[in-house]
C-alpha cells in the first residue's frame, strides 16, 4: 500500500471518529460471506457504520484525534472492525442479539461510549444497558411532568366537587 493510500485511509477513519460520537472495536475474524453480509445488513438497519481497517492505520487515526484514546491501543491486535454510531448502546444490543443466534462473532474488544472507554467482551452486558443522551433527557422530562400531571388530574377530577361545594357555600350565605 502506498503512503498516499495510507494517508487517505487514516483521514477517512479520523473523519468517522469525529462524525460519530461512539465506536466499538470488534473482532469479526472467521465470518463467512453469508454471516458477513448479515452483519452488514444488521449494521445498516441499526444505523451503524461498519469499517474494517488495519490496526496500525486505526491507531494512527486515533493518535491524530483530539481525544485521548490511548487506553484502546492494547486492543488493536488481530482482525479489527470498527462500528461507528451515534447511539451508544446500539452496537452492543446488536452484537448481543447476534450471539443469541449462536454466532460467536463479532467479539467486543473495546468501545468508546459516552466519553468513556470500555475494554473486554465482558463489558457487553453493561454497554447494552447504557441509556443514550436522548433516553436520559426523556426520563428527566417524564419525571418533571409527572407531578404537574398529577395536580392537573386531581383538579380536573375534583372540579365538579369543588364547584358544587362553592355553589353550596354561596347559596348558604344568601
Amino acid at each position: 500500500m502506498l503512503k498516499d493510500e495510507k494517508s487517505a485511509i487514516i483521514s477517512s477513519v479520523l473523519e468517522l471518529i469525529q462524525e460519530y460520537s461512539h465506536f466499538y472495536i470488534t473482532n469479526i475474524e472467521a465470518l463467512d460471506a453469508v454471516e458477513s453480509s448479515e452483519l452488514r445488513r444488521n449494521c445498516f438497519k441499526n444505523e451503524i457504520k461498519l469499517v474494517v481497517v488495519k490496526n496500525t492505520l486505526l491507531k494512527r487515526a486515533l493518535e491524530e484525534a483530539e481525544e485521548d484514546y490511548s487506553e484502546l491501543y492494547p486492543t488493536l491486535v488481530g482482525n479489527t472492525a470498527v462500528m461507528f454510531c451515534n447511539t451508544g448502546n446500539a452496537p452492543a444490543k446488536m452484537i448481543k442479539s447476534l450471539h443469541g443466534k449462536k454466532w460467536e462473532k463479532p467479539v467486543l474488544k473495546s468501545a468508546y461510549v459516552e466519553e468513556s472507554v470500555y475494554v473486554g467482551a465482558e463489558q457487553l452486558d453493561f454497554l447494552t444497558s447504557i441509556k443514550s443522551k436522548e433516553e436520559l433527557i426523556g426520563d428527566v422530562i417524564t419525571l418533571l411532568q409527572s407531578p404537574a400531571k398529577n395536580v392537573i388530574s386531581a383538579l380536573q377530577s375534583g372540579s365538579g366537587t369543588i364547584h358544587g361545594l362553592l355553589k353550596a357555600i354561596g347559596e348558604k350565605n344568601n
